[in-house]
């Protein structure tokens, strides 16, 4: 008998929630057949291809190793491909995730969950908020 112990999947961050969530081909009235893509696909995306970063920096961003960054970048690239190609509906799933609102520090890197205008351990004013998904 044999146990196989699976890895608890690590947050992942992200900037922000999209606003907009379903997308489809214009013109189509009828039922269309959905691809979900999540939102740390669709950061990945925006990370590297809106914003230009090398695939390091955005593994970075999303504190994530960038072998993981490869797969979540080339599982959403396949899927907008599919959509495009085969007239589908896009769907944005947000609602499987867990999600929580985080500030870093960017001078020591400290996080903590509630919002403050400065670092709880250094006091430092430059911090940002991501959001933390599964």
């Amino acid at each position: 008998m044999f146990i196989i112990m699976v890895r608890p999947k690590k947050y992942r961050f992200v900037s922000a929630f999209p606003k907009i969530l379903y997308f489809k081909p214009h013109g189509m009235l009828s039922e269309l057949e959905e691809i979900e893509m999540y939102v740390e696909e669709l950061e990945a995306i925006k990370l590297k291809d809106l914003d230009g970063l090398k695939q390091e920096e955005c593994a970075k961003k999303m504190k994530i190793s960038r072998p993981t960054f490869h797969r979540i970048y080339r599982r959403a690239r396949k899927k907008i491909a599919e959509a495009l190609i085969n007239g589908k509906a896009l769907k944005i799933e947000r609602a499987a995730m867990v999600n929580k609102r985080v500030f870093e520090c960017l001078i020591c890197y400290y996080r903590w969950d509630q919002r403050g205008g400065s670092c709880p351990k250094c006091g430092s004013k430059k911090i940002r908020s991501n959001f933390m998904v599964r």
